[in-house]
């Protein structure tokens, strides 16, 4: 029998190691362990301010701070650990919850505002309706109760008023299912 006279093991390499062995330098490590999805773009990482940017971006994900989504312009709002549901998760489960008067769902129509996911991992979502007296608001909170469950422990909507929703909020997807079922916007009136 072999003698074990250290009983705890000996440590291996972290992620941040492998990856620093991987690419080369820990800067370049850094910023693939923030953000994996910012390997593809580290060919052209010489340029400092490149650099700079995804570290940048990266810190900012992880203390927390708004990043506008570049698809629907949502401010979205993460802390960046690991298991943890992000905003941009959340926004993409949105898209289930439908407005049950248009059967369009609520990121494609524009009304969702903003998405944030606080250091506890709880989602807070600013969203509106088409109009304040809408009597849907139950629903759609049941809605992203259902949809929402399992992504993230607990969601809370607050609704806003402002700005105003209009027609010009609906994204371009939004308004081609619009236009499938047979709304022209151009008949409607410009406010």
């Amino acid at each position: 029998m072999e003698s074990q006279d250290n009983l705890v093991p000996t440590p291996q390499s972290s992620i941040l190691d492998s990856a620093t062995k991987a690419l080369g330098s820990e800067e370049k490590a850094e910023v693939a362990v923030a953000n994996p999805h910012a390997v593809g773009s580290l060919d052209s990482f010489d340029k400092q301010d490149e650099a700079d940017s995804a570290t940048a971006e990266a810190s900012d994900e992880q203390a927390g701070n708004t990043v506008k989504d570049e698809e629907t312009g949502i401010p979205l709002t993460s802390f960046n650990d690991i298991g943890r549901a992000t905003a941009a998760d959340v926004r993409e489960a949105l898209h289930q919850v439908i407005d049950p008067e248009l059967g369009i769902d609520v990121v494609d129509l524009g009304l969702v505002y903003g998405i944030e996911i606080d250091e506890k991992g709880r989602a807070i979502i600013t969203m509106t309706l088409t109009t304040p007296a809408c009597p849907l608001t139950d629903l759609l909170e049941d809605e992203c109760a259902s949809t929402l469950a399992g992504l993230v422990e607990e969601f809370r909507i607050d609704w806003t008023w402002q700005p105003r929703w209009t027609l010009d909020m609906i994204r371009p997807e939004g308004r081609e299912q619009l236009e499938a079922i047979g709304f022209n916007f151009d008949n409607m009136p410009k406010y």
